[in-house]
């Protein structure tokens, strides 16, 4: 199985379709499920129910939440290497995620008429999903939860249908309030409504499969959500100074992750393709994840070969890949060229799957070209930025200020917001009104007490 080769037209033709990130049925049938447990909150009759349909649990007797003793249970269970790459991959979550909340901070300045500002709060409850299907992904744990908790959530929850001990352990790491043994659709909306002793999140974050993001898709706007995840992607962008065999075990690292995963080769060497596709060949014949990365080259891989630098650039822009890979001469300089992706490797060191287990930022990014206009998951996804303001009728600026909004109500015909901004015009500091109404009443109330 080897990358397909493919032009500008056909590039624009994928790219010109508006797929959803979810299909109408998978929709269908997560609605099903959100609605019944919604409908039965906060009971956990529904929840419980629909969890056993799908195999998360045996029986209603079975608890759907793991206790932070058995939690940690399951970390001491662990080898010891396992633990220790946990912990030190946990730890620099932490420290890249803990710069990005010192970058945002409050601010109070002076406007006419007083004060304004903004203040960096964090939600009160996250809800995790991490994905428990082929593969066990405790590093999607640590990079929702870990990261939750250094934005200043005070109770964090995670999903994961059949997690396996590595899971619970890397929970027992981050510290989470509580862990959900059941996934899918009936997670998701048991996180957003709040079931049993599960309680409502204010967000919900992390990568699943299609039931999942058909269910955050719904339940987004009675809770925030990160993003609607699609297939995962990663696109090489590699000049002559590519080395083929590092470019394809890249791509192959991704292709593994499910059928529908998208190996992407951008190059300005045209022999770049046919060298990447011999060594993926010959790759695939020792991978043990082969059965599922070799149907992903086959059915969403593909390679496109541009005439220079700047046109690769455009190529991969107009792409706005979730993983970009930046293979070239002068990698640092081609880097700082482009514009849309959701995470960045810069260099041929830097391997996406470095970043997957934990080197730093976050492994949640945005897929199916919305790193056009968004970023991944980090501390941010938590934060509300609330603004205020504070105007002092001392201040002799005031006046300028409500005539403005006085004159730009009318205009708009807005007759209530214009009286309300006059009304300040005549207010003195402690709120009287100093206005020529209040100075007759005034004068009446000193000739009825004569």
């Amino acid at each position: 199985m080897t990358l397909r080769l493919i032009n500008e037209t056909e590039l624009a033709g994928m790219l010109g379709r508006t797929e959803d990130a979810v299909d109408a049925t998978t929709l269908a049938q997560a609605r099903e499920i959100v609605d019944d447990v919604r409908s039965d909150s906060p009971k956990d009759v529904a929840f419980i129910r629909h969890a056993i349909r799908l195999g998360d649990l045996k029986n209603a007797d079975q608890p759907y939440t793991v206790s932070k003793k058995d939690l940690k249970e399951a970390y001491d269970s662990l080898p010891s290497n396992e633990r220790d790459a946990l912990h030190r991959i946990s730890e620099r979550i932490k420290t890249f995620a803990t710069a990005q909340r010192a970058a945002i901070q409050d601010i109070d300045i002076p406007i006419l008429g007083g004060r304004a500002g903004h203040r960096v709060q964090p939600v009160r409850t996250a809800g995790c999903y991490a994905p428990g299907g082929r593969y066990p992904l405790p590093s999607s744990v640590l990079m929702t939860a870990v990261t939750a908790r250094v934005a200043g959530v005070t109770n964090v929850w995670v999903a994961s249908p059949n997690p396996a001990p590595a899971t619970l352990a890397a929970a027992h790491l981050a510290n989470v309030d509580g862990f959900i043994c059941v996934g899918g659709a009936q997670a998701i909306a048991a996180m957003a409504y709040g079931i049993g002793v599960i309680p409502a999140a204010d967000v919900i974050v992390g990568p699943g499969n299609r039931w999942v993001t058909a269910a955050k898709k719904l339940v987004s706007g009675r809770v925030n959500i990160d993003m609607l995840a699609g297939p995962s992607e990663c696109l090489v962008l590699a000049d002559k100074t590519a080395n083929p065999a590092t470019v394809a075990a890249d791509l192959l690292a991704q292709a593994e992750h499910d059928t529908d995963a998208r190996p992407i080769l951008v190059t300005t060497v045209p022999e770049m393709v046919d060298l990447v596709n011999a060594e993926l060949t010959k790759q695939l014949e020792t991978l043990p994840t082969a059965n599922v990365a070799r149907v992903a080259v086959d059915r969403a891989g593909f390679a496109m070969v541009a005439s220079n630098m700047k046109e690769a650039i455009e190529l991969v822009d107009r792409i706005a890949p979730e993983h970009l890979e930046v293979m070239t001469e002068n990698s640092k300089a081609v880097s700082q060229q482009l514009l849309n992706y959701g995470g960045l490797f810069v260099g041929h060191q830097s391997a996406e799957v470095m970043g997957d287990y934990g080197a730093g930022p976050n492994h949640v990014l945005p897929t199916g070209g919305t790193g056009r206009y968004t970023g991944g998951l980090s501390v941010f996804t938590f934060l509300a930025i609330r603004t205020f303001m504070e105007l002092n009728a001392s201040d002799t600026n005031l006046k300028a200020v409500a005539s403005d909004a006085v004159t730009v109500a009318r205009v708009e015909g807005l007759e209530g917001h214009a009286r309300a901004a006059e009304i300040r015009l005549h207010l003195d500091g402690s709120g009287s009104s100093n206005s020529g109404e209040e100075q007759r009443l005034t004068k009446r109330q000193k000739i009825d007490h004569k």
